[in-house]
């Protein structure tokens, strides 16, 4: 499993200067990131990724509402990325299996655009999927359903705990449909945006890896972080290395 880190970890800094902080990613030790907005930042990140010697296997995208999901999935193929992630959904959407039914219907219908310029279509939750009220499954299996062979998903694997169902028991219903995860720890009650270094949070992320070790890429992110997030990132990264080659031994 590839390490990568989502840039909206990173965002402020990000907005600052781009090659500030790729460079400071870059001197973390990573290799992969995942962009945030990738039209809005492609031109940007094109001479860049390639300056720090990164890549982005994968990227977040709002497909559902983009006015030309052919030029995005244009602009990821020309960035290298292999899988554009819708990266939320409306949460009213996920209460009945009639709207996630849709909501996979429209994901179906982008996998074949996607599929000709040589990129796959993926899907990341948030903690609203992840509820079991539907006879103890949850929205991201009701959705699995009726999707498309060719769309993957991203396990947020936070999200899916705060939600109410055990990211690893989860992984392993849904097999390799999940081909990438989210890693990031915290309090999974309370404020559960109050997000903390890998391995300091109530996650169990040595759970997560052997139930799927299959997966593409890790990808760590902190949707907010109290510290300093380079710090953050840094350690995080060297916990999950050392997971991973505890794993590997």
């Amino acid at each position: 499993m590839q390490i990568s880190a989502q840039l909206y970890s990173v965002r402020e800094s990000f907005a600052a200067d781009p090659a500030a902080t790729l460079r400071r990613l870059a001197e973390l030790g990573l290799r992969s990131v995942e962009p945030f907005g990738l039209t809005e930042h492609a031109e940007t990140l094109r001479p860049l990724l390639a300056e720090f010697g990164l890549d982005a296997p994968s990227s977040h995208v709002s497909l559902l509402d983009a006015e030309d999901p052919v030029r995005v999935f244009a602009v990821a193929a020309g960035l290298g990325v292999g899988t554009v992630i819708q990266p939320y959904w409306d949460r009213q959407a996920w209460d009945r299996e009639d709207d996630i039914k849709v909501t996979a219907e429209r994901l179906n219908a982008l996998a074949p655009l996607a599929s000709e310029a040589g990129i796959r279509v993926g899907y990341h939750n948030h903690e609203f999927e992840a509820r079991p009220i539907f006879d103890g499954r949850c929205g991201l299996e009701v959705l699995v359903d009726h999707l498309d062979p060719r769309v993957v998903l991203e396990l947020d694997t936070f999200w899916c705990a705060v939600g109410g169902t055990d990211p690893a028991e989860l992984l392993e219903r849904l097999g390799q449909r999940v081909q990438l995860v989210h890693l990031k720890d915290g309090p999974l009650q309370g404020d559960t945006r109050k997000q903390q270094v890998l391995g300091q949070g109530e996650m169990d992320i040595p759970s997560i890896l052997r139930a799927a070790p299959w997966l593409e890429t890790g990808v760590i992110e902190f949707d907010d972080h109290e510290g300093d997030i380079f710090e953050a990132l840094g350690r995080s990264v060297t916990h999950l290395t050392g997971l991973l080659r505890e794993e590997q031994a």
